[in-house]
């Protein structure tokens, strides 16, 4: 009995090793990428982060979604809904801000590339509760068929920035057999009716499917852009004038694949992260530490 006995505490203790080196490897893998927190279900379809000075993290739900705005803490936990008046939530895909807590509101999402009321909402007086939306539509200058040909399926749109008084739009390219190249277009941050101007393209990676710009967020000093796809961050500084993609490039690996589509900088050295629920997987805040 006793070399039973032995052998059990032997294999014991050898199981504890495996799952103490395996639960090691893991948070090894995942160093830089933290679970903040599960957020409710009424998030499930969360698509875009955006924070303001009030250091609180402002979220959207994608198409067939109402028409709201939550303010969450950084715990990601709902303190705040707020109801866009006017503004009807056809695809709802990322958000931006400026340097005056004005909120912008992409409902550009355009997966058959066939949407001719493309609009940015800009919504003022978030933080006064004296809330303001108005409208900033848009076309793009090279689109010329509604939908066009599937090879050239590079309409959609699913992240943007403000910088200088502009938005900058980077699409997401669904064009049968296509590179997983964005196209980035300029438009005014000025309310008003636009063509957007294309300024470039740039090709993220070889692998399509993990390319694909899902999110976009720029820091307070506005030297360094941070792009987002479902397993990797793409940061862009040193750039100057309106190609945002003609400076330093850097490609990080999360080394986690989900449907992630919210980014927004905490601060320089930190970002936050959003995936939609998939499955039995709830929808995630994370949050990246910057190397």
């Amino acid at each position: 009995m006793r070399g039973i006995k032995k052998v059990k505490i032997v294999k014991l203790s050898y199981l504890i090793l495996l799952m103490t080196v395996s639960a090691s490897c893991q948070k090894d893998k995942h160093t830089n990428l933290v679970k903040v927190n599960t957020l409710p279900n009424i998030l499930n379809e969360i698509s875009g982060i955006t924070m303001l000075s009030d250091h609180n993290v402002y979220a959207i739900n994608d198409s067939g979604n109402s028409n709201v705005l939550f303010c969450l803490n950084q715990k990601g936990k709902i303190v705040r809904k707020i109801k866009i008046s006017g503004a009807k939530n056809i695809d709802w895909e990322d958000l931006a801000h400026d340097q005056e807590d004005n909120i912008y509101i992409g409902d550009f999402g355009n997966n058959s590339n066939d949407r001719k009321d493309l609009v940015i909402y800009k919504v003022s007086g978030i933080l006064s509760n004296a809330i303001v939306a108005s409208k900033i539509e848009f076309i793009f200058e090279d689109q010329k068929k509604f939908p066009p040909k599937k090879k050239r399926l590079n309409f959609d749109v699913e992240a943007f920035i403000h910088l200088n008084g502009n938005l900058y739009l980077f699409t997401k390219n669904r064009g049968k057999k296509s590179k997983a190249i964005t196209k980035l277009y300029r438009v005014s941050a000025t309310p008003g009716k636009y063509i957007a101007k294309l300024i470039s393209k740039y090709e993220t990676c070889k692998n399509y499917s993990n390319c694909l710009i899902t999110g976009a967020t720029i820091n307070k000093s506005e030297d360094q852009i941070a792009l987002l796809t479902h397993n990797k961050v793409i940061l862009l500084s040193s750039f100057k004038g309106d190609n945002l993609f003609d400076g330093i490039i850097q490609k990080i690996a999360l080394k986690h694949n989900s449907q992630k589509e919210g980014i927004c900088f905490k601060n320089d050295s930190t970002l936050f992260i959003t995936d939609e629920k998939q499955g039995h997987k709830k929808a995630t805040l994370f949050k990246y530490i910057l190397k």
